[in-house]
């Protein structure tokens, strides 16, 4: 026993010295630890920090944009993005599970509400991550989904609060309100970002900036009772305001959507603006798109109005003719021969649209009836091309308009050879876009100002209405004088109103007064311009109230389905018509006070002097028809006292030989007055207005003869001159062919 005590004892001593030394280690360590706070060159402040510190984001609202009258037309909304949360560690009370714990009835339960299958969702529960999403189909849930999936108390089953672009009118718009997708950035955050339209061009004015949120967590990145926050507010984007009017556009999308159901067009295009302002109170086209869903947008990507230039057709007559009367070599008054138009001898021949004219006619009637040699004579022999080059310049035609919309393009004017200089004059082969022509027509509506078209009405800010941008009517140029605008008008306002040689009489509209043209463009097809009844792009651009325009309205429809050629006025005066009388309505511009027509009671004029008497007929607006070569009034029909109304005609005979007039247009109640007084047996066919007679004009007439008169409707008079263009159309593509 002895022997073993030393030996224990020594041992007890090293163990002493062992445990001695380690706790005078860790006695070093920890005042070590406590005075430097590093552990491994590592801060263990900084650690802690990192592992109990927590970083958040806080969303930025995107502006809100309105229309002119501060209706929403995209806005962010609260959404909801669906979570599942699949770690077993995050449930600490088995009795209330914070995991997914029944993975087939999760599944089954919510393909009911989101727009996946159930296979699929499974597929996503069984992943090996904490928590998982659902991709696009677990986004932008509703409130009312997201209490009826809560409803269900699914464990695991999450939502995390979120925001989507809302856009509350459907297709409105669509191509200039533009839509903005959502991109997920690194660190879990997530902006919209424009990609069409005024979302795109004004982005950065719409886009906030996000804030931030730093806190202290507990291990499952709850915040602590006394944890401490540090936060960046965001700063939300700004408000847009519109100068698009919501009621005028939705005027326009139901007009278009009728349009579409009944005559299925290739395309439409559409703008309303007030001229005085430059201001577009609508703009549309078809195809559209939603764009929420971006159903339909795979069809059309391009905002036609701005993005693509096409030949107008005749509705660039309107700025030939205010260029000729600008330089006052205009004159209504003067005959030219219709038909066909060389304009050097080497050149094609120009032809009317109904290839063979309306003989030697007035070039007021070869406005009123859309003669292309007309305007072809008037840039190459009036105008001069030089200066008619310079009108195109002055209205703006090779250059872009300016305005708030992105990937806007110019025209292409077509100017090398005379036959081009000719052909642009009435809107062949040069091609400008739809915002050119509402541009250069603000010049006609607004006594020759014309006005830069804008879309922004004004940048607020969010949060505290502050202005940052407010636009102001710009005048871009002044191409043509008041008086030359006013002119032009009233001679556009015949173009609608003349129901015998006007192209337009299916644009008026009751108690308004309408200054419009229409126009028919080719299409330019692999050989050369498409042919066929429908193939064409027919448009109309026009203004009311004609003596002070409030509104322009551009309406072109592209290949609707009809079968012949002069029907194709209908679809496009469908919504001409609907949107500027709504419109007109809905601004409280009051109808036009109609006048009643002026009626005279005649005198007595036999004995009187034929030129004296013509005048004082025209004085009181009626129309005088002299039968005879002599100085002195011999009969008159009607006779003294029978009330006559202005416009109406009255036959004054003369001495000397009685010659036929040209009876065209005449009412059969006026071509049995020159019956009477020539003393005619008359015979007629049909009903309406003469198209037809059987004595010539300047032939002879003698008592007895037979005077037959062939009368058509206009209605009737239309669908012969269309058919009779058919016939033209398919002879010409037979002459092609061989």
């Amino acid at each position: 026993m002895n022997k073993k005590q030393p030996n224990m004892n020594l041992g007890a001593a090293i163990l002493f010295v062992i445990f001695g030394l380690l706790f005078f280690i860790l006695i070093f360590r920890y005042y070590s630890i406590q005075f430097t706070g590093e552990v491994g060159s590592q801060p263990l402040a900084a650690k802690a920090q990192q592992k109990y510190s927590r970083e958040g984001y806080l969303e930025a609202v995107r502006g809100v944009i309105y229309d002119r009258k501060g209706e929403v037309v995209a806005e962010d909304t609260t959404a909801y993005t669906l979570i599942a949360v699949l770690d077993e560690k995050m449930t600490t009370n088995e009795k209330k599970p914070r995991h997914v714990t029944d993975l087939k009835t999760t599944a089954s339960e919510l393909s009911k509400f989101i727009e996946m299958e159930e296979s699929e969702i499974y597929s996503i529960l069984t992943k090996d991550k904490v928590q998982v999403e659902f991709g696009r189909a677990g986004r932008d849930i509703s409130h009312q989904t997201k209490e009826e999936i809560d409803a269900l108390k699914l464990p695991g089953i999450t939502f995390k609060r979120d925001s989507k672009r809302f856009y509350p009118n459907g297709i409105f718009a669509s191509h200039l309100i533009g839509y903005a997708d959502r991109i997920d950035e690194e660190d879990g955050s997530y902006q919209y970002v424009g990609k069409m339209g005024i979302e795109k061009t004004l982005n950065d004015e719409l886009t906030g900036t996000k804030g931030k949120i730093n806190y202290d967590s507990d291990l499952w990145g709850y915040l602590l009772p006394d944890g401490k926050e540090k936060i960046t507010p965001a700063q939300n984007g700004n408000d847009v305001y519109l100068n698009i009017d919501k009621k005028i556009q939705t005027f326009l999308e139901d007009a278009m959507n009728k349009v579409v159901t009944e005559y299925k067009p290739a395309k439409i295009i559409a703008i309303v603006a007030d001229p005085k302002t430059g201001k577009i109170l609508a703009m549309g086209q078809r195809p559209s798109f939603h764009p929420k869903t971006k159903e339909g947008i795979n069809n059309s990507w391009h905002n036609e109005a701005i993005e693509t230039s096409f030949e107008p057709g005749s509705t660039m007559k309107v700025f030939t003719l205010a260029a000729a009367i600008e330089e006052n070599v205009f004159n209504p008054n003067e005959y030219f021969k219709s038909g066909s138009y060389k304009v050097t001898p080497k050149d094609t021949p120009i032809h009317d649209h109904n290839r063979t004219g309306w003989g030697t006619i007035t070039y007021l009637e070869g406005v009123q009836r859309s003669s292309n040699v007309a305007f072809a004579k008037i840039a190459a022999e009036k105008l001069g091309f030089e200066k008619f080059r310079e009108y195109l310049t002055k209205f703006g035609f090779d250059r872009t308009t300016g305005i708030d919309l992105p990937f806007e393009t110019s025209g292409k004017i077509q100017f090398t050879y005379p036959i081009e200089k000719a052909t642009t004059a009435y809107g062949h082969g040069t091609a400008i876009t739809p915002i050119q022509q509402i541009q250069a027509a603000t010049a006609i509506a607004n006594d020759g100002k014309m006005m830069k078209p804008q879309v922004v009405d004004k940048i607020v800010s969010h949060d505290s209405d502050e202005v940052f941008y407010q636009s102001e009517p710009e005048v871009v140029s002044t191409p043509i004088s008041a008086e030359t605008a006013k002119e032009v008008r009233d001679i556009l306002e015949t173009v609608v109103t003349n129901t015998e040689t006007g192209t337009g009489n299916r644009y008026q509209i009751e108690g308004y007064s309408v200054a419009g043209k229409t126009g028919t463009a080719n299409i330019p097809g692999p050989k050369g311009y498409l042919t066929g009844a429908n193939n064409y792009i027919f448009s109309f651009l026009g203004m009311a109230p004609k003596d002070d325009p409030e509104l322009i309205v551009y309406v072109a429809v592209q290949q609707p389905d009809i079968n012949y050629y002069g029907d194709g006025s209908i679809p496009v005066s469908m919504i001409f018509n609907s949107v500027m009388k709504n419109s007109l309505h809905y601004l409280n511009i009051q109808p036009s006070v109609q006048e009643i027509s002026k009626s005279t009671k005649l005198e007595n004029y036999t004995g009187k002097s034929i030129q004296e008497t013509i005048q004082y007929l025209n004085e009181q607006g009626i129309v005088p028809v002299v039968l005879g070569s002599g100085a002195e009034i011999i009969a008159q029909v009607p006779v003294k006292g029978t009330t006559v109304l202005e416009g109406e005609k009255v036959v004054l005979q003369t001495k000397g030989d009685l010659t036929a007039p040209n009876m065209a247009g005449w009412s059969l109640r006026d071509v049995m007055k020159i019956a009477k007084v020539a003393g005619l047996k008359l015979n007629s066919t049909g009903s309406g207005y003469v198209v037809k007679q059987n004595i010539e004009e300047g032939a002879l007439l003698r008592k007895n003869d037979f005077l037959i008169v062939e009368l058509k409707t206009p209605e009737e008079k239309l669908k012969a001159e269309r058919e009779e263009l058919n016939d033209s159309e398919q002879e010409l593509e037979e002459l092609i062919r061989d």
